[in-house]
């Protein structure tokens, strides 16, 4: 949430107590530590995120009716950022290709994880974490950009 722009109607106090909601109606969950905990967190979030910015994109501002301004230049929008509904797609993209690379990612990038406790969690060494986490990057990255 620090990398949005100022404004953005998700701020993250509603983004953690929407998380806490979830995770407290989470009762089947055998919680084994702190950072199985922050990895279920992460999952959650991305969804939040993903959910909120397609329903922005879909309710509020005509679903997939193309924008028409009269000077692309001159054109400033409000809307969500339609970055995590790309990535969310490219995400599962990965995870059919190399699940563990998505996973990097979404703990990472969502669950705002270290290196050391992503890879407790995925029960890797940091340097697998750091390799996986360079290649899903670049994989994502050209992925977005199509």
């Amino acid at each position: 949430m620090a990398r949005e722009r100022a404004g953005h109607s998700f701020q993250a106090t509603a983004l953690v107590n929407e998380a806490y909601l979830r995770l407290v109606k989470a009762n089947d969950v055998a919680w084994q530590d702190r950072v199985h905990f922050f990895a279920v967190a992460a999952r959650v979030m991305r969804r939040i995120l993903v959910d909120h910015a397609r329903a922005r994109h879909y309710q509020k501002r005509g679903g997939h009716a193309p924008k028409v301004t009269f000077d692309e230049e001159l054109a400033v929008t409000s809307e969500p950022r339609q970055d995590y509904v790309a990535l969310d797609d490219a995400l599962e993209a990965l995870a059919a290709f190399d699940e563990r690379k998505s996973r990097v990612v979404e703990l990472r990038f969502f669950g705002g994880l270290s290196v050391e406790e992503t890879a407790a969690v995925l029960k890797v060494s940091p340097d697998t974490v750091m390799r996986d986490w360079r290649l899903a990057k670049a994989w994502l990255q050209r992925e977005m950009r199509a």
